[in-house]
């Protein structure tokens, strides 16, 4: 059994392949594409929260990024303390509790209005209508993007992460994509400093952090586009394949959404069940940062090695059942939003939109279909999803 996480087939249902490996071979090693996976629940809990074995300094997919290119334009992501802890310690103080709640009202609207378009045409592409516009508008809300950049910026985004079958070598257009992503947050902050906005980013560019000597410092152009990137990507990649997930599980499921029409407030469990489940993003890449052992095999220092979350949480040792969707199964323990010191931050964020949006989608499609035929994937190294959801009333 082969584990490539650039094969289509993988993505089109990647489980059966981590169940083999948890039973006979829970250290996986990959030689053609040069990389080492854990795949069982507990090994990569414990590797999750050793940042200082399991360094994130060369990304977090199979294909390596070159440290030097972040830089200037650092990625929380990318970085281990103790300046990933500085730049997440600021960051945490605008992107609050408070004003994360903030936004319940603006995405029930936001809900409703794409909502009202699907009923009266009794249907349509809930990738394309629902669940990819909707964390489109809060992220860039929330940033202060103007309106008339979103979709531009949000097709940058999708290109930047799409990979080729069967290959870890970045594609051309992905390259471009970033560049051109990056070009755009720097004008985007230029625009700032003379025309100051209520968004997250214009109260970055006033904010200190602690520098190495005790001291405070601000935010450099480059952390706060490296930010933006991040946000920006993960706030809309996270939410769109989470949503969409969970439109294809309940039509799959009918006795699963009729426990939700009946109790609105499983809602909230149903989210965590739907990222247990079917974990968007699928692995957490690592390097090594000196010779480990596990299952009685040694991982060298510097290899690449990645920590399989969408295989942990289905792992038998840790969930009864763990191939049953299950809305009242309350899996507070998955590791679907990441664990230790990566920690999704937008996780709040993540939940409070998906639970808005199937609370309206309930109400307004309380029977549906899902058309599996016409579904399409995407196609990335890590994040599993759909691109295209066709449903309609039923």
């Amino acid at each position: 059994m082969e584990l490539n996480p650039f094969a289509h087939e993988f993505h089109e249902d990647p489980y059966p392949t981590y169940r083999w490996m948890r039973d006979h071979a829970p250290l996986y090693h990959n030689e053609s594409l040069r990389f080492w996976a854990l795949s069982r629940y507990r090994d990569v809990l414990a590797a999750s929260l050793d940042w200082e074995t399991y360094s994130s300094r060369e990304g977090t997919t199979v294909e390596r990024m070159d440290p030097t290119l972040f830089e200037t334009r650092p990625m929380i992501i990318f970085l281990d303390p103790p300046r990933h802890d500085r730049l997440r310690k600021l960051v945490s103080r605008v992107f609050t509790p408070r004003r994360v709640a903030s936004l319940e009202p603006f995405i029930r609207t936001t809900v409703r209005r794409l909502l009202d378009c699907c009923a009266e045409r009794g249907g349509g592409d809930f990738v394309t209508d629902v669940s990819m516009p909707l964390p489109m508008e809060v992220i860039f809300t929330l940033l202060g993007v103007p309106e008339s950049d979103r979709l531009q910026l949000r097709q940058w985004m999708d290109v930047s992460l799409e990979r080729d079958r069967d290959t870890p070598v970045v594609p051309e257009r992905a390259m471009i994509a970033m560049a051109y992503m990056m070009q755009f947050w720097g004008d985007f902050l230029d625009t700032l400093r003379t025309q100051r906005s209520d968004g997250l980013v214009s109260a970055l560019l006033d904010a200190e952090v602690e520098d190495d000597h005790g001291g405070t410092t601000r935010l450099t152009d480059g952390e706060i586009i490296g930010f933006c990137s991040l946000l920006g990507a993960a706030g809309n990649e996270t939410v769109t394949k989470l949503l969409a997930n969970a439109c294809v599980l309940f039509a799959r499921h009918p006795d699963q959404w009729a426990k939700v029409l009946v109790d609105p407030g499983l809602i909230p469990d149903a989210v965590e069940e739907t990222l247990r489940y079917s974990s968007p993003s699928q692995y957490q890449g690592r390097v090594t940062t000196r010779d480990v052992e596990w299952h009685g095999r040694t991982v060298p220092k510097g290899a690449r090695i990645l920590l399989l979350t969408g295989s942990a949480n289905r792992d038998e040792r840790e969930f009864p059942d763990p191939d049953r969707f299950d809305v009242a199964r309350r899996p507070e323990q998955h590791l679907a939003l990441g664990h230790g010191v990566h920690f999704c931050l937008g996780a709040s964020l993540a939940r409070l939109e998906s639970r808005v949006a199937l609370e309206e989608f309930a109400a307004r499609f309380p029977r549906y279909g899902v058309e599996e035929s016409r579904c399409v994937r995407v196609h990335m190294s890590n994040v599993h999803g759909y691109e295209h959801v066709p449903f309609a009333a039923a």
